[in-house]
Order: C-alpha cells, then structure tokens, then sequence
C-alpha cells in the first residue's frame, strides 16, 4: 500500500467518526467529510462531531440487555464512541446517558488530533473514486442523497423522527417533583451524583393524567417541511408523544408515563401516572423529558408540559421538534458485511474495479435504530474499508452476536418491507437450551454473544491489524 492510499468516510456523526477511527487504528489515512459549521442541518446546533441530536441516552447498559450486549460487544471490538461516551456519562440508572456536548467535544477532540485523520469542512456532493464510507446519516444533504440514489438505483425511504424538550434544574418544583428510579436502582458509589434516585418524577393523579392527555391531543402541531405529507411516517421506537397519546387515552400510561416501580414519597403510593426527567449534562442543571419528542407548536409545548405536576414553572432550554430522517433500502443494496453489492458498484461511470471501488454504508442511512446501532455500523464498515483497500476477506460478524444480528437483518430483511430496526434479542438466533426462567434468557444470549464474539476476533484477526494507540 502506497503512500498515497487513503479512505474516505462521509459524515461526521457516530457512525463516520467510529469508521475513521478504526480506519485510522489499523494504519491507514482518512478523509473524513463532516459540512457542519458551514452548513448546517435543521436538528443541528454545533459543528461538533458526533453530535447528539434527540436523546443524550445510549440506551440500557446491562449485558442481559439488547442494547447493553451491543455495546459490551462495542467495548470488545475497541469502540471509540464507548471510550467517549464512559467518560461523559451522567447518572441514568442502568442505562448509558451522557452530557451531550462533553462527548461531542471528547470525541471531535480525538479525531481531530489523529495524525492519520484529516477532516475536511465541506459538504461531499459526490461519492469520490476509491474505497470509501458513507455515514451521512438520516440528514443526508439533498446533493448528496441524489448521488446515492444514482448510484444504487434504489428509491429513498422517508420517516419522521422527533426531539424530546430540555429544562433548567432549578425551574423544576422539587416540592413536587422527586428523585427515584424504578425499583430504586440507580448508578450509585461514585458515579451518582443523585443518591435518591437518577431520574426526577414528576407524579400525576387520575385526573391530571386526563386533562393532560385531552391537552396533549388537541394541541396545535407544526407543519412538517421539506418533503410531501404522504411521505409522513415514524419510526415506532420514536413516535412523537402527541401521536401516542391518539391511540387511547390510556396509551402513555401504559407506555412512557407508566408508573410501575415509583412511589410518591408525599403519599408512600403509586402515582397514577408519571413523567420522568434525565440528567442531560454533567453539571446536573439540564434534564430531558424521557420519552415526550413531540412536533406540537412551541407556545403549544410551554402551555400544555407545565401540565405536568411540577413542571409549572420549567425554563425550557429547548422545545422538542421534528427532523427528517433517511435511510436506503439496505436489503436490497448491502451485504452483511456493509458494503455496496458489486452489481450496484458497477453503475458507476466509467466502472470501477475492485478492491479500490467498495463502497460501504454505516450509521442511521443503513436502517439501524439508536446511537449505539449507529456506531457499531461505523465501527465495522470501517474494519471491512481497511480489508477492502488491502484485499483482504471481509468480516462478517456471526448472526447470534447482536452486531452480527442486525447487519445480517438489515442485509436479508424483505426488502418491500424493510423498516429501521434497533438492536432487540428477537433477532437473534434461539438458544440451544433456553433457561426455564425467562428473566436468566438475556444473560444466556449475552454469554453466547460474548464467546462467539471473541472466537470470530481471534479467527478472523479482527484487532490483529490495529496498531499502538494513539495518544489523544
């Protein structure tokens, strides 16, 4: 490999920033293409790289988790978005949360300082000649996704996606409002900075939780933008609070406002309802309201959430709002290992030969949902970038790891019927001898992941090509 050989990744959000990483790791230049500051997205506040745009959770952390396994199987595979994300996280319970600009700031930090990683400012209107990832994510600039779309001869899958509302500490009514976390698990020792529980409550009797949702139901929306209404969808794991609230008036009790495991201390009982708030910075002034990413007009917003008992008086530091999210039809296009299929390449004028025309897809546009899926995507496409520039096998994680369950989904999903998916142990194989107790089946798939893991790392020579760390 000549001195002259590089990689190019599009996007600098989760996926593109793990993918330059791990390019860069193994000893090869990057070109890592990110248009913020210059120009900017309608959900995007900073230039930041990996920036966090509607949640600042990861999503659960314990391995008898789907979402944690993934990220333990992250952890194994040497991500740089855990590493980052360990070290800005804030109290939330078992879950993963951090404060979102430290981590965007940690991570633009150590990609820029990596000698073999040159990010350029602008806005990459064409998929450049060579080996290349494109992380570009559900935002994808107009240019760009009509250079796809020419490239895959595929049709574009529009959905909608939606934020969730952020308020100062000191707004919020603690007379009120308490801390707790279901059942009463919290971080704990010297990662809590809330002894009584990582998450404040906000507690609702029967009939505030009525008025609430006759409020919530009849509030005034914004007009979505930019694209026809009968392209209007979302993704179920990201429905707008004011939709759910539509499809009974005791679907959020029931769903984001269930109140199982909390006791409001006034009373020693249950509530009827709660909503819960999560530290969104380190500092513990800002918290996010879990679970209520919602497209209501913003005067609808400040009228109808001081409804909540203890939110009358909240300073919101963001109102929520919808954003456009984009993703390719995957099936049809990758393969398990994320990359273009060869006859898509071929498309290409002039064609291209291999190794130096693979192309691969990571992060959001591939149809994985959360920003763990997004990063473990980046994270292998950028693994199989450095294969395919020194032709090499690509790697292809086995099916019962959840790395390897959701590429594998995402490759063979039906492709009339392909929607984002988020990391879920149904898409794992079954187990061989599944425990009697359904509450021990996550640990058992954690323990298989885990083994077939490290046997595909050491076979495959996955960490084998990594050199010594960069000091950043």
């Amino acid at each position: 490999m000549g001195e002259t050989d590089w990689i190019t990744v599009i996007g600098g959000g989760l996926a593109g920033a793990e993918a330059a990483w791990q390019i860069a790791c193994r000893g090869v230049r990057v070109k890592l293409y990110e248009m913020r500051p210059r120009k900017m997205t309608p959900a995007h506040t900073t230039g930041h790289l990996a920036e966090l745009v509607c949640s600042n959770s990861l999503g659960a952390d314990q391995d008898d988790k789907a979402p944690g396994l993934l990220k333990r199987e992250m952890r194994m595979l040497g991500s740089l978005i855990m590493a980052c994300a360990e070290r800005a996280a804030v109290p939330a319970g078992g879950a993963l949360a951090v404060d979102r600009e430290l981590f965007a700031l940690e991570v633009t930090r150590r990609i820029e300082s990596h000698p073999l990683i040159e990010v350029i400012r602008e806005e990459a209107t064409r998929i450049p000649e060579g080996v290349s990832v494109i992380a570009s994510g559900p935002l994808t600039s107009d240019a760009l996704a009509a250079e796809i779309a020419r490239l895959s001869g595929s049709e574009y899958l529009y959905f909608w996606d939606a934020i969730s509302p952020i308020v100062t500490l000191d707004s919020i009514d603690l007379n009120i409002a308490f801390r707790a976390s279901r059942y009463g698990r919290t971080l704990g020792g010297e990662n809590s900075d809330a002894p009584d529980g990582d998450y404040i409550n906000c507690p609702m009797t029967r009939e505030e939780y009525y008025a609430f949702v006759e409020a919530l139901t009849t509030a005034e929306t914004a007009t979505l933008r930019d694209f026809e209404l009968r392209d209007e969808r979302f993704f179920e794991g990201c429905l707008p609070i004011e939709v759910m609230a539509r499809r009974g008036k005791d679907a959020l009790a029931f769903g984001p406002m269930r109140p199982v495991g909390i006791r409001d201390p006034r009373t020693g009982k249950r509530p009827f309802a709660v909503v819960q708030l999560r530290q969104d910075n380190i500092a513990g002034t800002l918290y996010n309201i879990v679970g209520f990413q919602t497209n209501l007009k913003f005067p609808e917003q400040d009228r109808v959430l001081r409804m909540i008992p203890g939110l009358q008086h909240a300073e919101f530091v963001r109102y929520g709002q919808m954003h456009r999210n984009t993703f390719i039809n995957a099936p049809a296009l990758l393969s398990a290992a994320l990359k273009l299929k060869d006859e898509r390449v071929a498309r290409r004028q002039p064609p291209i030969s291999e190794p130096r025309g693979a192309i691969f897809f990571a992060g959001q546009i591939v149809g994985v949902e959360g920003y763990a899926g997004n990063a473990a995507t980046g994270l292998l496409a950028g693994v199989n970038a450095v294969r395919a520039l020194r032709g090499a096998p690509l790697v292809t994680l086995p099916p019962t790891t959840m790395l390897g369950a959701l590429c594998h989904y995402i490759a063979h999903a039906q492709p009339e019927h392909f929607q984002p998916m988020k990391a879920n142990f149904g898409l794992l194989p079954p187990l061989a001898q599944p425990p009697r107790d359904k509450r021990l089946r996550g640990a058992a798939y954690a323990e298989r992941a885990r083994r077939d893991l490290q046997t595909a790392i050491e076979s495959q020579g996955i960490l084998s090509d990594i050199l010594s760390p960069v000091q950043t």
